[in-house]
């Protein structure tokens, strides 16, 4: 029985591509989806092992172009340059501002979550909340989340350099969970009833609010090669593309192409 290979090394550090197997790395929001793929994909076909490796987004992408991965996973739209690649949108994410569930703060607009994030505003009570200050949690440098929230939040604006930084999503709501003071941002599809997804100038962060628009903090999930895919990897993406593929990433929270209907 084949295994499926969970792993968190810099792909700086890994070795190069397998002759039998497939290498999926890049972006640690990408990567639960895209493990959740290659179980169900190793299950239907017996003697494929495909490699789920993490290093985020820009690593994932560079991967893909050096061929150190079959396939790159980013979880931000690619720059100009790196669009000489061939890639698909596997799926759209939506990003959640999270905080504590005991923090009574149930509402905030995109200007406040930006203040924050800036440090201009440092303590919950000018928001309503307790008079504590505020943990503020963000990603590193070259993750796609965190390109997508500077992105679609802070407009050109810095985050503020005493945030703290993590190099997951899972790190950041890990965070969240332990400390009622702290704000962090994650895909929407990870979030639990460990955390409190904030609403954004009165709409709830949920896929019905992405598909229609009304919620603005989306970003696409993409699958990338150096060429377009042939043999097993793209049998792989065609799987992930295909009504079981998309019903599988709809039932774990993404919001798909409607191809699992």
């Amino acid at each position: 029985m084949c295994a499926l290979i969970f792993s968190m090394c810099l792909l700086s550090a890994c070795g190069n591509k397998t002759k039998a197997g497939i290498i999926v790395a890049g972006s640690t929001s990408v990567q639960p989806f895209a493990e959740a793929l290659a179980e169900e994909y190793m299950h239907l076909n017996p003697g494929t092992l495909i490699d789920i490796q993490g290093g985020g987004s820009s690593a994932g992408v560079m991967a893909a172009k050096s061929d150190t991965a079959n396939v790159g996973m980013s979880s931000r739209e690619l720059t100009t340059e790196e669009k000489s690649l061939w890639y698909v949108e596997i799926a759209k994410d939506g990003l959640a501002v999270i905080i504590h569930p005991k923090n009574p703060i149930a509402n905030l607009t995109m200007e406040q979550i930006r203040g924050i994030y800036t440090a201009e505003i440092s303590n919950w009570g000018e928001l309503g909340g307790s008079n504590s200050s505020i943990h503020v949690i963000t990603r590193e440098e070259g993750s796609g989340t965190r390109s997508a929230f500077e992105s679609l939040v802070m407009g050109g604006a810095e985050i503020t350099p005493k945030a703290m930084v993590q190099d997951s999503n899972g790190a950041v709501r890990q965070l969240v969970e332990d400390d009622p003071a702290a704000i962090g941002f994650i895909s929407l599809g990870l979030v639990n009833d460990k955390v409190k997804a904030l609403e954004m100038e009165g709409i709830a962060a949920s896929r019905e609010n992405i598909i229609n628009g009304s919620y603005r903090l989306s970003r696409p999930f993409l699958f990338v090669t150096h060429t377009e895919p042939e043999g097993d990897t793209k049998k792989f993406i065609d799987f992930t593309l295909s009504a079981e593929g998309q019903r599988l990433l709809a039932a774990e929270g993404l919001i798909t192409t409607g191809k699992e209907s």
